[in-house]
């Protein structure tokens, strides 16, 4: 899928949502929410199980319909923002390819370069022809997670996206990403601190319905909130 003619003028984009509020059983799980991701940058989003972290990355995505929900890019509003050609994509926790599509079809659906995207990982190559049902669930979620990055979006949306990827894979994929944001933005959430903070440019906190934009140090914060160890 290729971008649309808005997101190929020069300079930088910016994705921006707010308005969005959530309750669950009258439990408000999304209040006060300003969320700002900027091309060139990977912005995380931090938060306890339950937190309302998937929430808001669907209702930014649009994949859940928010009432007064404001999305907009460049100020431009774009609701549901996945109707924009080009605009975003988004890996969730959920399997990303229906189980009869391979790897082939869907890089040709995205229009990514299988060559390109597998270049730090070689020894992939060889699962162009597997569905999902056929490769391990950190093995799919990596191939998933290089489709993305590779497709040409001005911005990709990842939720959980190291989950149950080796060790091994971590840091390679972690330079793949920092060089995806040359040419697009990444917000990403994943419970994996310790690989989330080194990558990020930006940093929100998710707590008690609120989205706290974090200084440049993080950390003091986060420990503050109880979610690093003093």
């Amino acid at each position: 899928m290729s971008r649309g003619p808005a997101f190929r003028a020069a300079g930088p984009h910016v994705l921006e949502a707010d308005g969005i509020r959530v309750a669950f059983g009258g439990r408000p799980v999304l209040t006060d929410i300003y969320l700002r991701v900027q091309t060139g940058q990977v912005v995380g989003l931090l938060g306890r199980n339950g937190s309302g972290k998937s929430t808001l990355l669907q209702a930014v995505f649009g994949a859940r319909c928010v009432a007064d929900a404001s999305v907009r890019v460049n100020g431009r509003r774009a609701v549901p923002a996945f109707r924009t050609p080009g605009l975003l994509n988004y890996l969730p926790q959920a399997p990303l390819l229906p189980p009869g599509v391979s790897l082939r079809q869907a890089a040709r659906l995205l229009r990514v370069d299988w060559a390109q995207a597998t270049a730090s990982f070689p020894e992939l190559r060889a699962q162009l022809e597997a569905r999902p049902g056929e490769l391990s669930g950190g093995t799919a979620r990596l191939l998933h997670m290089l489709l993305l990055l590779h497709a040409d979006t001005a911005f990709s949306l990842f939720d959980e996206p190291f989950t149950g990827i080796m060790p091994v894979h971590l840091e390679t994929l972690g330079a793949e990403m920092q060089r995806a944001r040359q040419r697009k933005g990444l917000l990403l959430t994943d419970h994996r601190h310790a690989e989330v903070l080194p990558l990020c440019d930006v940093v929100y906190l998710l707590h008690q319905g609120r989205l706290l934009k974090l200084g440049a140090n993080p950390g003091p914060e986060l420990r503050d909130h109880g979610y690093l160890a003093a």
